[in-house]
C-alpha cells in the first residue's frame, strides 16, 4: 500500500492533522505579510506561517545562535547551566584527536580500525563528504556494508561474519587490515532513466542528473579465513555517517510519543517494518526494543534503528569501535575469528614478532607460540572472562568516556535562518502541501527526557546535558520507510533522517552531500530520489514535486536551507 496515497486519505479524514505539528501550525493559510527587512528584526517572532519558537528548532536549551562557519560545534545551551563546560570541551578532544596505539589518553588504536578518528567520519561535525575512492582518511564518512544477499541485486541479506559490521581497512603493524582498501573499487553512476518513469527533465525544461554509487571488492581483499565469498553470495553498499548536532535532543523525544507516532501511522495503514512493529498486536515487535541494564528503550537510532540510546549507541558506539578503544563496560577488541584466524597464520606477521621479543604476541618465541598467541589476542569476545587471552585493561577511562558522553549529549542545533523571507515561507507551504512533512514531522515535545545512561556513568553519579519541556522541529517522524532506490540501503528501511540544520552544510563543511550515501549533491537529487520507484513511500509526493512550477521547486529548496 503506498503510503503517500493512504496520506491522501488521511487529509480527508484528518486523522493525522494532529499528528504533525498541530492542525494550525500546518494549516497552509496564512497572512503574507511585509517581512522584507533585515532579519534580525524578527528572529524569535511570528512570521507568515512560521510560528515564533521555530526560528529555535532546539528549544530554548538546545538552540545556538550562531549560524556562521563552525556553529556544528557549538555547546548548546543547557552545558553551560548545569555547569558541564569543562567536560563538553574535554570531551571535543576525544572526538577530533587521532588516536595511537601508546599515548594516554588517546592510545588504544587498533590493531585493526575503521579510522583513527571520529572527526575522519564526520568532518567539522557534518554529514560525510560523497568521495571518488574510499581510503580511511579524512572527510569520508562512509562504512562499508559486506552482506550475503538474499537474491542478486537485492539491497537485503544478513552481514558477513569474517569481517566486523562495520568493516576495517586500516590495521597496525605487522597486521594486515581485514580488508585490503586498495583493492576497493568504488565507481559513480549516472542513472539512464527512472524505473517510475518519471523523466528527468522538468516540465519547464530544466534538467537534473542522479548519480549512485557501485561498490566492488575483490575475494584477493580481505585478509581472513575463510573469506566472505566462501561462505556465500557477496555484495556491497555504503553507508555515510549522519551529522550529529542535536542528537541529544533527538535522544530526549520520549519512546511514548515515537509510539503514538506509529500508530496513527500503523492506523493509516502505512507500512511498517515488521522488526519495529506488530501488526497483529498493534504493538512494538519484540525485536524494536533495545535492553540494556534490564530497562526497555525504542531503537531509534541509526538508519537501520539499531540502538535505543545515545548513551550506549551512535557515538557510544562508535568511540570503541571505530578506533576499537577498549573502556570498562567494553573491555574486548572489535574483531572477527576469521580474521584472527588469518593473521595467526600470515608468515610476515609471525617474522615480525618473531623479530621484537617485546611484542605482547611474542609469547615463548615459537611460530607456534606466536600464532597462538595473534589467534587468542585478536578474536573477538564478550567480556573479559571468556576468552584467556583477553585480560588487557581498558585504554579509555570511565571519567574520559563521560566527558565524550557530555560533548556528545551536549551538541546544539543551529538557530533557523531568514523565516521572514515569503519565498521561504512559500516553501514550507508547498512542502506541506505535497505530502513531504508527513514523513518530515516538524515538531516534537522532550518532556521530562529521562535518558538512560550506563553503569559507568551512572554508578559515579555523573550528569548529562539534559533537555525537559523542549519543543523542538527536527523534520522526522523517527519512523523507518522504504524508498527503493537503484542500490539502495542495506536492509531497505531507513529512519527518516532529521532536515535541520543541513542548510548550513556547505558553509561547515564545504559539502552539500544527502541522503544515506552521499549520493545527492543538493536538495533537488535528494527530492528526485525519492521518486525512484513507483514502490517508495514518497513516490507520490516527488511526483508532485516534480510537476511544480520552478518558483515553487526554488522555494522548497529555500525553506530546506532555511530550517
Amino acid at each position: 500500500m503506498n503510503i503517500s496515497k493512504n496520506y491522501n486519505m488521511l487529509i480527508l479524514s484528518g486523522l493525522l492533522c494532529f499528528s504533525l505539528t498541530s492542525c494550525k501550525d500546518d494549516d497552509p493559510t496564512f497572512t503574507q505579510e511585509d517581512t522584507s527587512g533585515p532579519e534580525v528584526n524578527y528572529i524569535g517572532k511570528k512570521v507568515g506561517n512560521f510560528l515564533a519558537e521555530e526560528w529555535y528548532p532546539g528549544g530554548d536549551l538546545g538552540t545556538t545562535d550562531n549560524v556562521s562557519a563552525g556553529c556544528y560545534e557549538d555547546e548548546a545551551p543547557v552545558v553551560a547551566q548545569m555547569g558541564l563546560m569543562d567536560a563538553f570541551n574535554k570531551g571535543e578532544t576525544f572526538f577530533e584527536r587521532n588516536y595511537n596505539t601508546g599515548t594516554p589518553p588517546f592510545n588504544g588504536l587498533g590493531p585493526a580500525a575503521v579510522r583513527k578518528s571520529c572527526l575522519d567520519c564526520h568532518p567539522a561535525y557534518g554529514h560525510g563528504k560523497r568521495v571518488d575512492r574510499y581510503t580511511a582518511s579524512w572527510g569520508n564518512g562512509y562504512l562499508l556494508v559486506v552482506y550475503h544477499p538474499i537474491a542478486p541485486g537485492s539491497d537485503d541479506g544478513p552481514y558477513v561474519a569474517e569481517v566486523t559490521g562495520m568493516p576495517q581497512t586500516i590495521a597496525t603493524s605487522p597486521f594486515l587490515a581485514p580488508i585490503d582498501e586498495d583493492q576497493i573499487d568504488l565507481q559513480w553512476k549516472t542513472l539512464a532513466s527512472m524505473e517510475s518513469g518519471i523523466p528527468m527533465t522538468f516540465p519547464d525544461g530544466e534538467k537534473y542528473e542522479l548519480i549512485y554509487p557501485e561498490l566492488n571488492i575483490p575475494e584477493s581483499a580481505f585478509n581472513t579465513n575463510p573469506t566472505p565469498y566462501q561462505t556465500g553470495d557477496v555484495a556491497f553498499r555504503l553507508e555515510s555517517t549522519i551529522g550529529i548536532i542535536g542528537t541529544g535532543l533527538i535522544d530526549a523525544i520520549p519512546d511514548d510519543s515515537i509510539k503514538v507516532q506509529y500508530q496513527r501511522e500503523a492506523a493509516a495503514g502505512v507500512d511498517l517494518n515488521p522488526a519495529m512493529w506488530d501488526k497483529s498486536t498493534n504493538d512494538w515487535a519484540a525485536s524494536a526494543l533495545y535492553t540494556a541494564n534490564g530497562v526497555n528503550r525504542i531503537k531509534k537510532f541509526t538508519y537501520a534503528c539499531t540502538r535505543g540510546s545515545l548513551q550506549d549507541g551512535a557515538g557510544a558506539n562508535a568511540i570503541w569501535n571505530i578506533t576499537n578503544v577498549s573502556r570498562s563496560d567494553r573491555p574486548y577488541l572489535y574483531s572477527t575469528n576469521a580474521w584472527a584466524k588469518k593473521m595467526s597464520e600470515t608468515p610476515s606477521v609471525i617474522a615480525a614478532i618473531k623479530a621484537n621479543p617485546s611484542s605482547p604476541y611474542y609469547a615463548d618465541g615459537t611460530d607456534e607460540g606466536i600464532a597462538e598467541a595473534v589467534n587468542g589476542l585478536l578474536s573477538p569476545g564478550t567480556n573479559q572472562f571468556d576468552n584467556p587471552w583477553h585480560n588487557f585493561e581498558p585504554e579509555m577511562s570511565d571519567q574520559n568516556f563521560w566527558a565524550f558522553m557530555v560533548w556528545h549529549r551536549g551538541l546544539a542545533i543551529p538557530r533557523a535562518r531568514n523565516l521572514n523571507d515569503p519565498e521561504v515561507q512559500r516553501g514550507k507551504e508547498v512542502f506541506n502541501q505535497i505530502g513531504c512533512q508527513y514523513c518530515h514531522r516538524a515538531k516534537w515535545q522532550t518532556t521530562k527526557d529521562d535518558f538512560w545512561a550506563p553503569s559507568i556513568i551512572t554508578s559515579n553519579n555523573l550528569n548529562l546535558p539534559t533537555y525537559k519541556n523542549q519543543t523542538i522541529y527536527p523534520y522526522t517522524d523517527m519512523v523507518q520507510h522504504r524508498l527503493y532506490m537503484k542500490n539502495g540501503i542495506h536492509g531497505s528501511w531507513c529512519r527518516t533522517t532529521p532536515l535541520w540544520g543541513r542548510g548550513l552544510s556547505k558553509i561547515n563543511t564545504g559539502a552539500e552531500d544527502r541522503l544515506h550515501d552521499c549520493r545527492a549533491r543538493n536538495e533537488i537529487e535528494a527530492i528526485m530520489w525519492h521518486g525512484y520507484s513507483k514502490n517508495s513511500d514518497a513516490y507520490d509526493s516527488t511526483l508532485k514535486f516534480y510537476n511544480l512550477p520552478k518558483a515553487d521547486r526554488d522555494a522548497v529548496v529555500k525553506f530546506l536551507r532555511s530550517i
